[in-house]
């Protein structure tokens, strides 16, 4: 019962000075003050007060809260392992935009809405040069950069 008399006297005050800053011809700050103080006369209204009292009083909303709190760490946590083994989201896309490339660009795809993935659709460029035998530092570098074309 006190709730819905702070929520109702908010209300009203709210109103209050919706009224005097339209007085004051500021009406889009006086629209904005209405709908806000409109708000917890609505709740009381729809009963979402009386709600919010027998929820916060109730032991099994609290281990309803609990049961939420313990999915949200459970997600943070294989979230976390993901991360940790290094297998992420994004290389997940790029694995699967790596297998779409893979396919021939001219075909088309089968009935199933999958496209077919022959084996002369393969990327197939020079074998990588083999590193020099010298005493070279970079030869390794070289091989990588020579590998990806540049």
């Amino acid at each position: 019962m006190i709730a819905e008399t702070v929520c109702s006297a908010v209300a009203v005050a709210g109103l209050g000075i919706a009224a005097v800053t339209a007085y004051r011809k500021r009406f889009l700050a006086a629209t904005r003050l209405a709908a806000y103080s409109l708000v917890p006369l609505g709740l009381v209204m729809t009963g979402a007060v009386q709600w919010v009292v027998d929820t916060a009083f109730s032991p099994v909303a609290w281990a309803g809260f609990g049961v939420l709190g313990l999915s949200w760490a459970l997600f943070m946590t294989t979230r976390a392992v993901e991360r940790r083994r290094g297998v992420s989201r994004q290389d997940r896309k790029a694995a699967k935009a790596a297998r779409r490339e893979a396919v021939e660009p001219g075909a088309s795809a089968p009935a199933t809405g999958r496209p077919s993935l022959k084996p002369s659709a393969r990327k197939t460029g020079p074998a990588p040069a083999a590193p020099a035998k010298s005493g070279d530092d970079f030869s390794d570098i070289e091989a990588i950069l020579k590998k990806h074309g540049i």
